[in-house]
Parts: structure tokens; sequence; C-alpha cells
């Protein structure tokens, strides 16, 4: 019923940037928080990019002053990235934190997905 879409990996060379964007769908009543993790092979999933219901923004360490979190809209978040590198590469996944209509609790939604290979 609620679902997140994402959008935006791909190929890109050391240097550039990309732009990831997240879309939330359904019968939503409220959405909390929305984020961003990554994923590689062999470790945990870790946090990149959050956006909190306040509109405060966190990075990771690795990624600031080069990632940009956006809450464009009320059902979607965006990742600008710039100046990538070959250690981001990974698998990103949009997160968000929703209550459905009806429902008086917030869940745990995950995107898809999206690989982003940054080449040297």
């Amino acid at each position: 019923q609620v679902q997140l879409v994402e959008s935006g990996g791909g190929l890109v060379q050391a240097g550039g940037s990309l732009r990831l964007s997240c879309a939330a769908s359904g019968s939503i009543f409220r959405i909390n928080t929305m984020a961003w993790y990554r994923q590689v092979p062999g470790k945990q999933r870790e946090a990149v990019a959050v956006f909190t219901l306040g509109g405060n923004t966190n990075y990771a360490d690795s990624v600031k002053g080069r990632f940009t979190i956006s809450r464009d809209n009320v059902k979607t978040v965006s990742l600008l990235m710039n100046r990538l590198q070959p250690e981001d590469t990974a698998v990103y996944y949009c997160y968000a934190a929703i209550t459905a209509s009806g429902i008086n609790y917030p869940r745990d939604y995950w995107g898809q997905g999206t690989q982003v290979t940054v080449s040297s």
C-alpha cells in the first residue's frame, strides 16, 4: 500500500555528480523522517544523510560537504552527490518512517535500492 521508489543511480567518473530521488506513494498520513542509506558487500548498511521532521539534516562524516539531502516536497526526498569518489560506490537505499492513513503509529519503509558506481 505504501512504498518508496528510488531513481537516479548509475555509473559516474570520480569527481562527477549524481542526483538520487525517492518518492513515497500510497495512503500516507505523515512522513516523519526520510533518509538515505548505503551498503557495500560485507558491510552493514549505514546512514548517509537524514532529513528529520523538523527540517534538520545529518550527514555521515565521509560525505559531509559533498552530499546534500533535500525534502523536495511532502513525499519526495533527493540526495545530490557531488565530487563522487570510488569509495562512494554502493547500493543506495531510501528510508522513510511513515504513518499510514488510519494507523496511529509509524513504520519503517525501504526502497528497492539503486546502484551507484564511481569509476577512477
